[in-house]
């Protein structure tokens, strides 16, 4: 983070009243909520951005091994 960004960081904050609804909302949904997201981001990601979304997930493979 360059120090011109540094006191903007990105945060996000839930009230516990917002996690409590959540929390009803059933799992199937949610599960379509995580599918249509990792669609968007794959759309979205640069060939780069995959080579190294690959290469990491593949030191995390060879250390669960």
């Amino acid at each position: 983070m360059t120090e011109k960004n540094k006191d903007k960081q990105l945060l996000y904050y839930r009230t516990i009243e917002q996690i409590r609804e959540y929390r009803k909302v059933p799992l199937s949904q949610k599960l379509e909520w995580l599918q249509a997201q990792m669609e968007f981001y794959h759309k979205a990601m640069t060939a780069r951005d995959k080579q190294i979304r690959d290469r990491l997930m593949d030191g995390e493979r060879k250390e669960s091994s």
